[in-house]
């Protein structure tokens, strides 16, 4: 009777904890996916960094000013990011003209460019290896990878993503951003 009573009180003491930690995210699900209430928001202007590429090359945000970007956060240990690549890389080579991609890694002290030489891709990949404190993906309120951030010419974000978009969604979502 006693080790029902113990299952029962673990049982709804995990269904409590889960109950309000799914109230405490303060996430909002819309049409342009998953927003959290940390980090940056939609509207506001995307916050400037400078980041090192796969090749050692210094790159600055402010340098894209003018330019639309995606820019998407994740990591090689993460699937959804593996399913991703394929759709940035076919971006890339589609829009490259139109649009900068600036992919960066969460964890680069894993084997990135060995990743990037497997997956075949070619677009930037930068490298967010500062310190917590100072990494950009907490500067940007990344809470889960992939995350990707549509930025537009004048340098505000005008759609945020949590989780892998695939291409037709970075078209579209992009066509829509001036």
């Amino acid at each position: 009777m006693i080790k029902k009573m113990i299952a029962a009180s673990v049982l709804i003491l995990l269904i409590t904890v889960a109950i309000v930690q799914a109230m405490d995210n303060g996430k909002e699900k819309g049409k342009e996916g998953r927003q959290t209430s940390a980090g940056v928001k939609v509207g506001e202007k995307a916050p400037d960094f400078d980041l090192y590429t796969l090749e050692g090359k210094k790159v600055k945000l402010s340098e894209f000013k003018g330019k639309k970007l995606l820019i998407n956060f994740w990591a090689t240990w993460c699937e959804p990011c593996k399913e991703e690549m394929p759709h940035l890389e076919e971006f890339y080579k589609n829009t490259a003209s139109n649009a900068v991609i600036l992919a960066v890694n969460i964890d680069p002290e894993n084997d990135v460019e060995g990743y990037a030489r497997k997956m075949g891709l070619t677009f930037p990949i930068l490298l967010d290896n500062q310190e917590k404190s100072k990494a950009v993906n907490e500067r940007y309120g990344v809470a889960a990878v992939p995350s990707s951030f549509l930025v537009d010419s004048k340098g505000v974000i005008r759609q945020k993503f949590i989780g892998a978009i695939n291409f037709d969604v970075m078209k579209k979502s992009m066509e829509k951003v001036k």
